[in-house]
């Protein structure tokens, strides 16, 4: 078991950036593949980002060359870099683990955080 917990958030102009973090604790490991995704007002939770315990990236194509996700195996923490944010981007921003998995389907994610919230004014 591991428990996953996020910061960051907060309210940004477009344009401008943030960097999320999302700290493990509990059963923790470094051959945990993690992922960020994020849920608008209404919407499906979405993925965002993935990184392999390996530190093989894969992102959705709407932030690809603005997001950056990193992870520092000794502090057990998984970061989510945003640049060029844009109004669009407002969501929760949940980060997820799983082993063997790094893909887009949040049904293969077994451990979520509680979320962090994202605005982006105009």
């Amino acid at each position: 078991q591991v428990q996953l917990v996020e910061s960051g958030g907060g309210l940004v102009q477009a344009g401008g950036s943030l960097r999320l973090s999302c700290a493990a604790s509990g059963r923790t490991s470094s051959n945990y593949d993690m992922g960020w995704f994020r849920q608008a007002p209404g919407k499906e939770r979405e993925f965002v980002a993935g990184i392999t315990w390996a530190g093989s990236t894969n992102y959705v194509n709407s932030v690809k060359g603005r997001f950056t996700i990193s992870r520092d195996a000794a502090k057990n923490t998984v970061y989510l870099q945003m640049n060029s944010l844009k109004p669009e981007d407002t969501a929760v921003y949940y980060c997820a683990a799983t082993v063997n998995y790094w893909g887009s389907d949040k049904r293969l994610y077994p451990y979520w955080g509680q979320g962090t919230q994202v605005t982006v004014s105009s």
